[in-house]
């Protein structure tokens, strides 16, 4: 049977309704009790925090094209109106199960356990002392009331920020009023007031003291709320003549005015200020759509929970993960040997956070910017965690006389601002800083230093799945490659100077280039399996990534699964193909492994009919990655690293305790081990096997006895800054 035997709408799965069911799987392990309490509120956090950038960019896109008169349906047949019909029935439907986890299970259990939210009518007098003089001190001389009469028009409110709605009387006039005030971000939004681990909500504190910024009204009642705005960049108006930095910062800047899309408020909100606050809201922003009743989300008695991520950093260990300690490959153990000698014997593959990324990835630019022999680093920056050793490594070699060339992507979502700041900083230090190329994100994730050796000039190469940022390179799983390859080295020239000049480079030796030349690699690496398959050979796919949406790419690997092609998708969160439909694609089976660490790496093999062929990179098999996006792909040629990334994709594929299976009609089970089968967890199955290589190596220490071990280091103070939720998006 062949994929013309179907309408084409029965072979594809809605791109917003699969993420979605990645969002559904994040908050099912919440729910889960086999995991630790405090990890189980992360999780919680992490829900609210994917679902708020769901609304300002996916959202909030669906709504302009409804807005614009757009009828025309994606490849799944599904009409924007259509779409938004069924996201907003699914989204209801999974955050009143977030606010049953919360308030039925993990707060419940968190008291128990000494952790514990309160009511400001529960603390005792002196403990309302305490609370009183934090407000005065700390909260009241950044507060700013804001009225709203004839006098006062409504105020803007900022995307994301958690607001007091405040009904007032004046007593001489008898006249009902309303007013606004912000709970500040800058202060912690758990206030602790003496009891170990006991903590009130910020806006709690602010409603018990209303009296003392609006003295002399009588305060009728307060509720929250809290406002969501489009927020995605207008990237393809930029033209190739406009400044880049320039052109970011004024749309960075005008997305703080982006219309509302959603507006939450707090469990109770009388109907009459709920509908006062969507009216003003038009009525200021005079927005793209006004907002309808269904974009009004009741949240429960508390909103903002993406602020649960520093109620869970508290520092209980017997409530968090048993924290590990990342190992340092063998290869690399002797810092009296330089990484450059390493390389220099054979290439080396390391997979975060498994394998640390201060001993390997930041070690290699760090001794890049001391050693006196090289004279070039090349980079790309798409997310960086800031001030760490790898951007100090940089303006040091910078000061140092050597040409250091750094690509920072202004264009990362959300993390423009950031970005920008960083670009002029590394500019202030002498680096060469480009901004990328209009209409192309620089997503891929490389590095090239350049050295004299006896031998003459000499290139290194460091390729990876994910970003130079030693932050998430702690919980997302990531794989690079180290190499000295002269093919390689030649080829991440090429491309620099694509990045950096003028060039139109399309022709690459080994890598694979988006949008150069990804796309056709990739079909023709499909259709290779397909024709072997077509004439007998055993013929297999293993594909692990983010996302797959690319319907070229999708079509493709239907054509390769009804040839008899065996195919495997680990797919994290969005997947657009739909497995198991008989004669199409009952060759193809989709998991997605959800846990402890975010799935991260990009891992493809191919059968090539017996001699195997692996991939790592940066791209998803989306059209933005393949077609809008400057990519990195790179082969992976040693044997001996073959075994490893094999082992990841074993493991993966095996999982019976993270790993879900997508179903025809999108939905995900988990699976499950069977009666009298072992757990088989694809993140405690590698630090497992870490451990054990470690251990093999005969380099564990007396007082790190496994990378699992209680380490100070790795335990999580609390933080008087309200913490920020990891991305699993």
């Amino acid at each position: 049977m062949t994929t013309d035997s179907y309408p084409t709408p029965a072979l594809y799965l809605n791109r917003e309704l699969s993420w979605l069911e990645f969002n559904a799987r994040v908050l099912h392990e919440a729910f889960d009790e086999r995991t630790p309490l405090l990890e189980r509120l992360k999780f919680l956090s992490i829900f609210s925090t994917n679902l708020d950038e769901f609304f300002m960019v996916r959202v909030a896109g669906l709504r302009r094209q409804v807005a614009a008169g757009v009828q025309v349906s994606g490849p799944d047949g599904i009409s924007p109106q259509e779409a938004l019909d069924r996201i907003h029935l699914r989204v209801a439907e999974l955050s009143a199960r977030q606010r049953e986890c919360l308030q039925q299970m993990i707060l419940p259990r968190l008291a128990e356990l000494g952790v514990r939210l309160v009511e400001m009518t529960d603390l005792s007098q002196s403990e309302w002392s305490t609370v009183d003089q934090f407000f005065e001190s700390q909260v009241f001389p950044v507060l700013t009331p804001l009225a709203v009469d004839p006098g006062h028009p409504f105020p803007y409110i900022s995307n994301l920020s958690l607001s007091l709605a405040v009904r007032l009387r004046d007593p001489e006039r008898g006249v009902e009023q309303f007013a606004r005030v912000k709970v500040p971000k800058s202060l912690p939004r758990w206030v602790s007031f003496g009891r170990p681990h006991h903590f009130v909500p910020l806006e709690d504190v602010i409603g018990a003291n209303l009296g003392a910024l609006f003295p002399g009204m009588e305060i009728l009642g307060w509720h929250a709320f809290r406002v969501t705005r489009y927020s995605d960049l207008d990237l393809g108006s930029i033209e190739e003549n406009e400044d880049l930095l320039a052109t970011i910062e004024e749309q960075v800047f005008r997305r703080r005015f982006g219309e509302v899309v959603r507006l939450e408020v707090q469990g109770g909100m009388p109907s009459e200020l709920r509908v006062l606050l969507a009216d003003e809201l038009h009525d200021i922003d005079d927005p793209v759509a006004p907002l309808s009743p269904r974009d009004v989300h009741d949240g429960g008695k508390l909103l903002e929970l993406g602020d649960l991520m520093a109620l869970a950093s508290i520092d209980l260990p017997e409530l968090h993960d048993q924290p590990f300690t990342p190992v340092t490959p063998v290869e690399v153990r002797d810092e009296n040997r330089s990484i450059f000698e390493v390389i220099r014997e054979r290439d080396l593959l390391v997979h975060h956070p498994f394998d640390s990324f201060q001993g390997t990835v930041e070690r290699f630019l760090e001794e890049a910017a001391a050693d006196p022999n090289v004279l070039a680093i090349k980079l790309t920056l798409y997310r960086t965690s800031g001030e760490t050793a790898i951007v100090r490594a940089l303006t040091e070699a910078a000061q140092a006389g050597k040409q250091v060339a750094v690509l920072v992507e202004l264009q990362a979502r959300f993390d423009e601002a950031n970005n920008i700041t960083w670009a002029r900083t590394l500019e202030s230090y002498g680096v060469h800083v480009t901004y990328g190329l209009p209409g192309l994100k620089t997503h891929s994730k490389i590095a090239l230093v350049v050295r004299r050796e006896p031998e003459g000039i000499r290139r290194y190469v460091h390729i990876g799945t994910g970003n130079y940022n030693s932050k998430t390179a702690r919980f997302y799983t990531d794989i690079g490659l180290f190499s000295c390859s002269p093919s390689l080295g030649a080829d991440l020239t090429d491309l620099f100077n694509l990045l950096t000049g003028y060039s139109r480079q399309r022709l690459y030796r080994k890598l694979l280039v988006a949008p150069a030349n990804m796309r056709l690699r990739f079909m023709e690496l499909i259709a290779r399996e397909t024709e072997n398959a077509r004439v007998g050979k055993p013929a297999k796919i293993v594909a692990k990534m983010n996302a797959l949406v690319d319907t070229d790419i999708i079509d493709a690997l239907y054509r390769a699964g009804q040839a008899g092609v065996e195919i495997d998708l680990i797919i994290r969160g969005i997947c657009c193909l739909r497995p198991g439909i008989p004669g199409t694609s009952d060759h193809v089976r989709v998991i997605s492994v959800i846990g402890r660490f975010l799935e991260h790496s990009r891992i493809w093999y191919f059968h090539n009919d017996g001699a195997g062929e692996y991939y790592i990179g940066s791209a998803d098999w989306m059209p933005r990655n393949l077609d809008r996006r400057v990519e990195v792909i790179v082969p992976v040629e040693e044997p001996g690293h073959h075994a490893r990334l094999k082992r990841v994709l074993d493991v993966c594929l095996a999982d019976n305790r993270q790993a879900w299976e997508l179903r025809p009609d999108g939905s995900y089970v988990q699976r499950t081990p069977a009666v009298g089968e072992m757990e088989r967890g694809t993140h405690l199955a590698l630090l497992r096997e870490s451990w054990g290589m470690a251990r093999a190596s005969g380099t564990m220490t007396a007082i790190s006895e496994s990378p699992m071990a209680p380490a100070n280091a790795a335990k999580a103070k609390p933080k008087k800054k309200r913490a920020r939720t990891p991305r699993m998006g």
